[in-house]
């Protein structure tokens, strides 16, 4: 018996957000299993769909091993060793990359280089930046506070954006990538989410409230133009959805678009407030 397509990406959602959270709240280990995973899937569907929409031959596996390698070395840099040496590997895979470009004969070895250190940019560097914000809470010291939340805020602005879009939305917020997203929908979407903060500052309060709020006001900011970044990418591919790995959802970076965005925006946000 098939499931009508509803109850698919309710049952879909449900266990990709559980095991989010899971990997999340348990310990830094978790953590790191579950957003190893996150990128690794995330660059083998953006490499997937670059190789098949654009016809450009691509390292696919020494691509996804690089981002998986910056990964690591990130984790291992904020919990074991806090040197540069931990990023060698990462170095060592980017520079076989370049020479691999004199040795294989393609046709346009500058759009393979090109595609392969978008994704590195794109995905794999906002992602390995996950680690600092979960030991930036309590220096040297696991904790999910910075990363849930800015997950959660995404969360609450993508889901009110798009009740008030549907609601009130007649001014279009940017027609040529996203037709359907309203100005209408991203101020109620900022609205409830800022104000969302506040429970944040509430219970976590190493940082201020004003801290608090400006956290909230760059993941919205940033994380819209995550979405609209995806949209760019989609409509120049010609694809509606980023891939079919979740359910009645689309693909990862789908539901990664905004927070790939946001996660580099916020590091810079607190490296800034956490030195004034």
């Amino acid at each position: 018996m098939k499931l009508p397509n509803i109850v698919v990406r309710i049952l879909a959602g449900i266990v990709f957000i559980g095991v989010l959270l899971g990997g999340m709240l348990i310990n830094e280990y978790s953590f790191v299993i579950v957003f190893s995973l996150i990128t690794v899937l995330s660059l083998y569907e953006f490499y997937g769909l670059i190789e098949k929409t654009t016809k450009t031959h691509i390292l696919h596996t020494w691509n996804i091993l690089a981002g998986l390698s910056l990964f690591l070395g990130a984790f291992s840099y904020s919990t074991h060793t806090p040197s540069a040496i931990v990023f060698t590997p990462y170095v060592i895979f980017l520079i076989i990359l370049f020479i691999n470009e004199l040795y294989l004969k393609r046709p346009n070895p500058i759009q393979s280089l090109a595609y392969s250190l978008l994704g590195q940019v794109y995905i794999a560097g906002p992602l390995a930046l996950t680690n600092y914000l979960v030991f930036a809470y309590e220096p040297g010291s696991y904790h999910y506070v910075y990363i849930l939340a800015l997950l959660v805020l995404i969360w609450i602005n993508d889901t009110f954006a798009y009740l008030t879009g549907m609601a009130f939305g007649k001014h279009r917020l940017f027609e040529r990538i996203s037709p359907k997203k309203s100005w209408e929908g991203f101020v109620g979407g900022a609205i409830i989410a800022i104000l969302s903060s506040l429970i944040f500052a509430h219970f976590y309060s190493n940082l201020s409230i004003a801290a608090w709020l400006g956290f909230a006001a760059i993941t919205v900011v940033c994380g819209t133009w995550g979405d609209l970044f995806e949209s760019l990418v989609k409509r120049t591919l010609g694809v509606k959805d980023s891939g079919t790995m979740i359910p009645g959802h689309g693909g990862i970076l789908d539901r990664f678009d905004s927070t790939i965005l946001a996660i580099p925006c916020v590091f810079v946000y607190l490296v800034i407030i956490t030195s004034i």
